[in-house]
């Protein structure tokens, strides 16, 4: 138990360093890695290596690069302006549009990360065009994700009906899928109204007046701000617009409703990514990459800079953050806990402590790996017959999902390393407490929600 204490202290000490000091938190969990894997668990450097998410770092650094060259030979742009038509102007649409995509893609089976790594960074595009709050559009984007995650047809819900089933549990995949939507949807409409939505209702595109790079123009510095219920500011030019944009010339009104051959081939090689993720399982970020290389051959003027607008700090702290979690982990801290709360003798306060548990975790680390597990430890709990098994198989699903806006979790990584790069650290700083506020606060409710009144 001492050991579990010691890890549990040095993730403490992590958040409050970075927090009151201006050392790097992705350099410090490294550190606390190196320190607790060595010193407590007696690992080797190799072992605390072999917890490095390599598979995380890719997809961060493949996603943004893709989109960096996008943004480059005007294919975001040219999106933009298809997009907008759709939703014929309305600019207070835009954010429900990438919401219903992104679900859609979770849905019929893209896993969460490679649908909010496609989503993001369009919808960013939309935040630099439009003056949307970044952090409205990234939470409805996560927020699809996650409303989509759970269909038996997805990974979240295949995982989850599949742990319940091996466990010979009662079951009702339509009605985890439909929780989760709905659950997610009206988080989203809270989120809509309590960052800007608002602001935005009976805006169209026609009323806006075009990114400028003159000083003080709407959307440029000098303009208007933006995060938490106003707008997002920056210029694609000025501030590098999202982790994506780079230093290429800008691309004008007239000729972003040109198809060139450069965007031809990007927006299929974006189709190539997304048909890959969903029908083939390929990893969203090796695929990405390899649509970059193709594309700097067909036009090596679109990756000029694109390399130096990767989000490089934001892809640090995540996989420094995961790397002293997965030592966490094979210390045996996250079974530690689960086996902890499994004791309690009252069924209730235990479902409680298990989404609770959920939540706080799946915050750090991954939402898959966190469902495998946990499920499991409430078994004890399910064959009692005094708690609802499905009302908390939801309320755990729900819990450990809600919370992947936190930008140490992959999706909210993806987010902020998408974001308009001058608004990037005040994105960061608002997805860390609406993350860990909904780690606190929707384990509570699900559990109001779907646990209680299905006691036994």
């Amino acid at each position: 138990m001492a050991d579990h204490l010691i890890a549990i202290g040095a993730l403490v000490l992590v958040f409050t360093l970075s927090t009151f000091t201006s050392v790097h938190m992705g350099a410090l969990a490294l550190v606390a890695a190196f320190a607790v894997g060595s010193a407590v668990a007696d690992e080797s450097a190799d072992d605390v290596f072999g917890g490095f998410p390599g598979d995380l770092f890719v997809v961060l650094v493949g996603v943004t690069f893709l989109f960096a060259i996008a943004k480059n030979n005007g294919t975001i742009a040219w999106l933009v302006h298809a997009a907008t038509r759709v939703v014929g102007g309305r600019i207070a649409l835009i954010p429900w549009v990438m919401f219903l995509i992104t679900a859609v893609l979770t849905a019929v089976g893209a896993v969460v990360p490679a649908a909010v790594g496609v989503i993001a960074p369009i919808g960013m595009s939309f935040c630099v065009r439009y003056r949307i709050d970044p952090l409205l559009m990234g939470l409805l984007v996560i927020n699809g994700a996650s409303a989509g995650g759970f269909s038996p047809a997805s990974v979240f819900g295949s995982i989850t009906n599949g742990v319940v089933e091996r466990n010979d549990l009662p079951g009702d995949p339509g009605l985890l899928f439909a929780a989760s939507f709905l659950f997610n949807a009206a988080l989203s409409v809270v989120a809509y109204f309590l960052f800007g939505g608002r602001h935005l209702l009976g805006r169209r595109a026609d009323d806006v007046v075009p990114v400028t790079d003159s000083p003080g123009a709407p959307g440029a510095p000098g303009g208007e701000p933006g995060i938490g219920g106003t707008h997002a500011t920056g210029s694609a030019q000025d501030t590098g617009g999202p982790a994506t944009a780079t230093l290429a010339p800008a691309v004008t009104e007239t000729t972003a409703l040109r198809l060139d051959r450069a965007r031809v081939l990007t927006l299929l090689g974006l189709l190539g990514m997304v048909a890959g993720a969903l029908f083939l399982d390929y990893n969203v970020g090796l695929m990405a990459l390899t649509v970059v290389v193709a594309l700097t051959l067909v036009d090596p003027d679109s990756a000029k800079g694109a390399v130096d607008r990767c989000a490089w700090s934001t892809v640090l702290l995540v996989c420094g953050v995961v790397t002293f979690v997965g030592v966490m982990e094979r210390m045996g801290t996250i079974d530690w806990l689960g086996d902890s709360v499994a004791k309690i003798d009252s069924p209730l306060l235990g479902a409680l402590l298990i989404c609770l548990i959920g939540a706080v975790v799946s915050a750090f680390a991954s939402t898959t790996g966190i469902l495998g597990a946990l499920i499991p430890l409430a078994v004890p709990f399910l064959l009692a017959g005094d708690v609802s098994t499905v009302g908390l198989i939801i309320a755990l699903a729900v819990s450990s999902s809600v919370v992947d806006s936190s930008p140490l979790s992959t999706s909210g990584a993806l987010v902020t390393a998408n974001a308009p790069e001058d608004v990037r650290p005040q994105v960061f700083g608002a997805l860390m407490k609406w993350g860990l506020s909904m780690a606190l606060l929707v384990p509570l409710a699900t559990w109001a929600l779907f646990v209680v009144p299905g006691q036994g």
